[in-house]
């Protein structure tokens, strides 16, 4: 009984907190830069359209990219800022070794800043490239809201310690997520991205050797899909050797990932997570239907305009970088 006065004080702070995350997000709008560069999406879709005509299969890191600002410090774009000699920044931490685009993220902004200098911010052209890279993909489209502003603070220890593992589980995958007000739905949805791109050996090779005291390989990874895996993946120390997160589909943006995961062959343990709770295995099985594909687009596109919310500066907050890796 005595703890109910505190709760009586929290409560306020913690709906204060919200209304502030909410604020922020209210300022973002679609065709925010209507007046000052009203073609800047349009600049961006030209460019997009030359990087994954040349490059195909950037489609799945530059939409990482936005993933990767996202959870650490909000959609900032610190995820693009170079390390310097007294501070190691967001890009060389461990789980970002792998990220790669910021050269094609460097050249739409320099074609942005010819046609409309010290105007559209690093962050907005993560969102947008990220959708386009979808588009492309031959996935869905989405209104982005725009209007972010860039941080100017980017820390390796931070995107060590915020972004969602590779190895997480649903507790602790529904516990980063709702830090960022994301919820079990965002989770599996925001998941399907994982039908672009390839990942390293290292991200997923503890599945597949010493994985307990009583499994070599994880029990809950498909035998034959295992065996095909250290076929590639010959070692955990194996840093030179890609996988498709998406067999045989990793450059289009489709459902077949779903269909993947529900047998079991999701290469991460954080996709195996996804069958071991009832409402992310529900989904999970509903889409790999391939009946619902239409409905998974639509969420995608919702999931992401959520995503693309949290943490953001507005306002007079941050500044509008003239180079997205280096601050003003």
């Amino acid at each position: 009984m005595a703890i109910k006065p505190c709760l009586v004080l929290l409560l306020p702070l913690a709906l204060l907190l919200l209304a502030g995350s909410s604020l922020a997000a209210a300022q973002l709008e679609v065709g925010y830069y209507s007046k000052t560069c009203p073609n800047a999406e349009a600049i961006v879709r030209d460019e997009m359209e030359k990087i994954i005509f040349a490059a195909p299969s950037l489609a799945g890191p530059l939409l990482r990219l936005h993933f990767h600002d996202c959870f650490v410090r909000g959609c900032d774009a610190s995820v693009l800022l170079n390390s310097t000699g007294s501070n190691m920044a967001e890009r060389d931490a461990k789980p970002n070794k792998s990220l790669r685009g910021f050269g094609s993220v460097d050249r739409v902004k320099a074609k942005l800043e010819a046609a409309c200098p010290n105007t559209v911010s690093c962050a907005d052209v993560l969102a947008i490239m990220a959708r386009d890279a979808v588009v492309l993909a031959k996935g869905p489209s989405w209104p982005v809201p725009l209007g972010r502003r860039d941080g100017r603070v980017s820390s390796a220890t931070e995107a060590a310690d915020n972004l969602p593992p590779a190895f997480g589980d649903i507790p602790l995958l529904t516990k980063i997520f709702a830090s960022n007000g994301l919820d079990l739905k965002d989770l599996v949805v925001l998941s399907g991205a994982h039908t672009l791109g390839t990942a390293h050996c290292p991200s997923y090779a503890g599945r597949l050797y010493n994985f307990s005291g009583a499994y070599n390989s994880d029990p809950t990874l498909d035998s034959e899909y295992a065996d095909r895996l250290r076929t590639r993946c010959k070692s955990a120390d194996d840093t030179a050797m890609l996988s498709e997160m998406d067999p045989g589909s990793y450059k289009t943006f489709d459902t077949s990932y779903y269909r993947h995961v529900a047998k079991r062959r999701g290469l991460f343990q954080s996709d195996a997570a996804l069958l071991t709770d009832a409402t992310t295995v529900e989904y999970v099985q509903r889409i790999a239907t391939g009946k619902f594909d239409d409905v998974f687009f639509k969420d995608f596109g919702e999931s992401m305009v959520k995503m693309g919310n949290v943490g953001v500066l507005t306002g007079a907050e941050g500044e509008i970088r003239k180079k997205c890796y280096i601050v003003n």
